[in-house]
């Protein structure tokens, strides 16, 4: 799938990505003083996110992921975690390079030619223990927020500082100790 020069300039600007459509579909429970959280981009990869991909662009799918607590009348966020799931097609040896992060450490990097296996590492997770229970309140309510965004940006109007290129979803629990 090539593309020209042109287009790939243009994905920083105008195209599409991750959108603010995007269902992200979120489990959250604890379990051994974690709160684990298994989530999935729903219809995340476009025809243009894999036109930037097969270019060679690193692309990469930022997940911010925050615990909050129901609290009147503001929510708070308890804790936060980022996961980055990333791509990097070689032209040359036509494998994906896949490395993933959480908070920013390396946690695994895979090298595949399988589409099928880049699409679902960059859009499912499984049982992350991404918080800690110390802190909690028992009996509260609290719940997971998961919003996604793509590098290159690819759905964003110039400087538009709204946070309309964002995908969400949210899972609620009550925390039972």
């Amino acid at each position: 799938m090539r593309r020209s020069l042109l287009t790939l300039l243009l994905f920083g600007l105008f195209g599409a990505g991750v959108e603010a459509g995007d269902e992200i579909q979120i489990i959250a429970f604890v379990k051994d003083g974690q709160v684990h959280v298994s989530f999935k981009l729903v219809n995340g990869f476009t025809e243009d996110l894999w036109a930037a991909i097969h270019s060679g662009l690193p692309t990469t799918i930022t997940y911010q992921i925050d615990l909050r607590r129901q609290a009147f009348p503001f929510d708070r966020t308890v804790a936060s975690a980022t996961v980055a799931a990333s791509a990097q097609y070689d032209n040359l040896t036509c494998h994906h390079t896949l490395p993933r992060k959480v908070d920013g450490r390396g946690e695994e990097r895979r090298i595949t030619e399988d589409e099928n296996g880049v699409r679902a590492w960059m859009t499912e997770f499984e049982r992350l223990p991404l918080f800690s229970t110390d802190g909690l309140e028992a009996n509260e309510e609290y719940y997971v927020r998961v919003r996604a965004r793509t590098r290159p940006r690819t759905s964003w109007l110039f400087f538009w500082p709204w946070d309309r290129g964002a995908s969400r979803g949210a899972a609620r629990f009550t925390f039972v100790e």
